[in-house]
C-alpha cells in the first residue's frame, strides 16, 4: 500500500510539471508561428492547463472507471472554485476587474447546467460529447472575434521564446509526463480506493480532482501574492468551461461515459450551486473579500469531510 501512495504522489508531480512543461513550450511554439497573445491565452494556455483533467478523465473512463472521470470534472470545478478562489481570497482579495467577465461567468454557469443535465440522463454519450466540444470552439471563436482589440498585462506575458531544442522538449516530455502521470495516478487511486472501501467516484472527487488542479492552484497563489488576484478569477473561470466541454466532452466523444445517480443527485447540483454562489458575489458585490475566501475554504473543508 506504501508503494500505491508513492505511486499517487508521483503521478501528481508528473501532471504538475508535465502541464507548466508543455504550456511553456507550447507557449514559444505559438509565437513562432505568429499567433496573436489573445489566442494564445485561450487555446495553447487553456487547454495545456487543462491537460491533466483531460488525459486522467480519459484513461479513468478507456480503464473502466467512469465514475473517476466524471468525478474528476466535477471535483475539479468544486474544487476551483471553493478552494482554489478561497485561497487566493485569503491571500489577498479578488476585484472582479475583468473585461467581459460577465459573459464568460453566463458561459460557465451554461456548461454547469449541461452537465447536470447529462446527470439526469445517466451518461454522456458520443453526440453529447461532440455537441460540448463543438460549443467550446464556438465560444472560443466568439471571444477571439470580441476581444481581437484587447491586450492585457497578462497576454504581453505569452510573448515567450525558447531555443527550438528546448522548445521539442518542453512539449515531447510535458506530454510524456502527463500521460505517464494520469496512467500511475489513475492505477494507485484506483487500488486505494478499493482497498479502503472508498468508491471510486469519491476518490475521483477528492484527490483526483485535487491533484489535477494543482496547476491551477499553484498559478493563483502566485498571483494573488504578487496581488494580481483577479487573474485567479479568470483562470478559474476559463478552466471550468475548459473542463465540461473540453475534457468531458473529448471524453465522451471516445467512449460513452456514465454518470452515477449519487453524483447527478448531490455532487453536480452542490457544483452548479457554488458556481451560482459565485456568479451572485462577483455581480453583487464585485469582489471577494478575505471573510468570503475563508467561508470558501470552510465550505470546501466540509465538503471532503462529508465525502468521506
Amino acid at each position: 500500500m506504501v508503494l500505491q501512495f508513492l505511486a499517487l504522489a508521483a503521478g501528481l508531480a508528473l501532471l504538475t510539471g508535465g502541464a507548466e512543461y508543455l504550456v511553456r513550450g507550447a507557449i514559444s511554439l505559438a509565437n513562432r508561428l505568429g499567433m496573436p497573445p489573445l489566442l494564445i491565452g485561450l487555446t495553447v494556455v487553456g487547454f495545456g492547463t487543462s491537460m491533466p483533467e483531460l488525459l486522467v478523465s480519459l484513461q479513468a473512463a478507456l480503464s473502466g472507471s467512469p465514475a473517476i472521470a466524471v468525478g474528476n470534472v466535477v471535483g475539479s470545478n468544486t474544487a476551483n472554485i471553493l478552494l482554489i478562489l478561497g485561497v487566493a481570497a485569503m491571500i489577498s482579495p479578488i476585484a472582479a476587474r475583468i473585461p467581459n467577465l460577465n459573459r464568460d461567468l453566463v458561459m460557465m454557469l451554461m456548461a454547469a447546467l449541461v452537465i447536470l443535465g447529462l446527470g439526469y440522463w445517466g451518461v454522456a454519450t458520443f453526440w453529447s460529447g461532440l455537441a460540448m466540444f463543438a460549443a467550446l470552439v464556438g465560444y472560443l471563436a466568439w471571444v477571439t472575434h470580441s476581444d481581437r482589440q484587447r491586450m492585457t498585462e497578462e497576454e504581453a506575458e505569452l510573448a515567450l521564446k525558447i531555443a527550438g531544442w528546448k522548445e521539442a522538449l518542453f512539449i515531447v516530455g510535458g506530454l510524456a509526463a502527463l500521460f505517464l502521470g494520469a496512467d500511475m495516478l489513475i492505477d494507485a487511486a484506483t487500488v486505494i480506493a478499493r482497498s479502503f472501501g472508498i468508491s471510486e467516484a469519491v476518490i475521483g472527487l477528492t484527490i483526483v480532482a485535487i491533484g489535477t488542479s494543482l496547476p491551477e492552484l499553484a498559478t493563483s497563489v502566485v498571483a494573488a501574492f504578487r496581488r494580481h488576484a483577479e487573474v485567479a478569477l479568470g483562470n478559474v473561470v476559463g478552466s471550468n468551461i475548459f473542463n465540461i466541454l473540453g475534457t468531458l466532452g473529448i471524453t465522451a466523444m471516445v467512449v460513452p461515459v456514465p454518470i452515477e445517480h449519487s453524483m447527478a443527485s448531490f455532487d453536480i447540483p452542490f457544483m452548479l450551486a457554488v458556481s451560482v454562489a459565485l456568479i451572485a458575489l462577483v455581480l453583487i458585490a464585485g469582489r471577494i473579500s478575505r471573510g468570503a475566501g475563508i467561508a470558501m475554504v470552510a465550505l470546501y473543508a466540509s465538503y471532503i469531510i462529508w465525502l468521506f
